[in-house]
């Protein structure tokens, strides 16, 4: 550790040189009304960080385009802490040991395969690695209600499970479950005649090792995001996504948007909730930290203690053997590592657009504003240009999100809170780089879930504010329909 010590520090004494696009006092975020033409810069979605390189199974995992040679060992570090495998302490090499006890990966890399979408379990023979499942439940009491009130916490833990289920267990342990899923389909029938079979999933939890969950459990599944443009979005000045917000529709068009408020260990405040299909994070350090404690059972700054989320429930799992050691600062997984890791997970570049000048691809573009998508799924900001890294300062950026909280309806309701998102509410997911899922994944499963199996299911299973766009889609005709998800590939 001590020769990268060296490497970081001589890293970030270098010059910082990048190229920022625009000033954001030039740039007109508005939405556009010509559809004749690409707009300026929309070939380039993250800016001056997007990458141009082949678009192969690597499209999702090379730096910001305008990282300095001095900067791209950081990120080739970060990397290698990302895919690092984890294992049983004590071990021969203390800076990789002190896995789990429970945990549900070995590695970021293990549920972010190739820094891209993970997906449900697909037959017997694959295992649910890059899926797992929150847990929670109400509120028992006032302390906990106050803790809640007070953005103190997300969630309230199940008292023998946590908040997270870990189906995996180092030796000697008992796994907390496994999470089960079954599908009914249900048929939806578009203009023309044609039928299209959503599936819709139910969920629940076999081989409890800790006596039986809480009677009134929440369950929510979560399939591993993309990581593309995660400094992108953090740069977004807070008072952009503020303006987007109408949490009371005074503009009366139902669509009802409004921030999450989370609690940021780091900073020591409520600030606005950003990472997380529902926004329960602040910043990329946070969420990663969370993952690293919750998926791994590492130790980290924010949270130190070697078990993971074993609870005070879970005897054994609190006394096994932990990574922790005063040569690391008494971490797993000390601060030199976990800022290596936010750095490259801030530095994922977003693919340059594919098509965006082609035809179909602006009829598709026309269509998805006409309807009304880009009440949710903005499609343009300018990040900051002062406090974020000099990647991504001062960038026209194509998100196409609102960073806010919708609510989208019963059908996709895990009846899970976060934070201040009720059981109905997402956080909007950027578009960009979705077209390319199966290039670098090898799959086209959506979703918070993956229970969409295309993109044109993962529409049709939208509801609650998106019900008028998700019926507008509907009744487009085939030709419609395909050059609108031609231009959503092509994002």
């Amino acid at each position: 550790m001590r020769s990268i010590g060296l490497i970081i520090a001589g890293a970030v004494m270098a010059s910082l040189p990048f190229n920022a696009v625009l000033a954001q006092s030039a740039v007109d975020t508005a939405p556009t009304t010509d559809f004749t033409k690409p707009e300026p810069q929309e070939g380039r979605p993250g800016g001056a960080t997007t990458h141009h390189k082949k678009f192969n199974k690597n499209a999702f995992s090379h730096a910001s385009a305008n990282m300095s040679f001095e900067r791209e060992i950081n990120f080739k570090v970060g990397n290698g802490f990302f895919k690092r495998l984890w294992v049983t302490a004590p071990a021969s090499t203390q800076a990789s040991d002190g896995l789990g006890p429970l945990y549900n990966a070995r590695s970021c890399q293990r549920c972010h395969l190739k820094d891209g979408r993970g997906h449900p379990p697909n037959g017997t023979d694959d295992n649910a690695v890059s899926m797992f499942l929150r847990l929670s439940i109400p509120p028992q009491n006032d302390e906990q209600r106050k803790l809640l009130a007070e953005h103190r916490v997300n969630n309230i833990p199940d008292p023998n499970y946590g908040t997270q289920l870990q189906d995996f267990a180092i030796a000697g342990q008992v796994i907390e479950g496994r999470m089960q899923i079954s599908y009914e389909e249900i048929p939806v029938e578009l203009a023309g005649g044609e039928v299209v079979s959503l599936r819709k999933p139910a969920y629940s939890v076999t081989n409890l090792g800790y006596g039986p969950l809480h009677p009134e459990a929440q369950l929510s599944p979560r399939i591993a995001p993309q990581m593309i443009g995660l400094g992108l979005l953090e740069a977004i000045d807070e008072q952009d996504i503020l303006a987007l917000a109408d949490p009371d529709d005074a503009n009366d068009d139902a669509i009802s948007g409004r921030p999450n408020r989370v609690w940021s260990s780091s900073e020591k405040r409520v600030m606005l909730g950003r990472f997380g299909l529902k926004a329960g994070a602040a910043s990329v350090d946070e969420q990663s930290q969370g993952a690293f404690a919750g998926d791994i059972g590492i130790s980290t700054v924010l949270h130190p203690g070697g078990y993971g989320e074993c609870t005070e429930k879970q005897e054994a799992c609190r006394k096994a053997p932990t990574g922790n050691s005063p040569q690391y600062n008494n971490l797993e997984a000390e601060q030199r590592v976990t800022d290596l890791v936010a750095f490259y997970s801030r530095n994922l570049a977003v693919p340059a657009r594919r098509d965006h000048a082609d035809p179909q691809v602006l009829a598709g573009k026309k269509l998805f504003y006409d309807i009304g998508c880009i009440a949710c799924h903005n499609p343009k900001f300018v990040t900051r240009s002062e406090g974020v890294e000099p990647e991504q300062a001062g960038q026209l950026i194509w998100p196409y999100t609102d960073m806010l909280l919708h609510d989208m309806g019963e059908g996709l309701a895990d009846n899970r809170p976060e934070g201040v998102a009720n059981g109905r509410e997402w956080r909007t997911a950027p578009l960009w780089g979705i077209g390319l899922t199966p290039v670098v994944n090898g799959h086209s499963y959506y979703l918070h879930d993956g229970r969409a199996r295309s993109l044109l299911e993962a529409i049709l299973w939208h509801g609650g504010e998106a019900t008028k766009q998700r019926e507008a889609v509907r009744q487009l005709s085939k030709p419609e329909r395909e050059a609108l998800l031609r231009f959503v590939s092509s994002l």
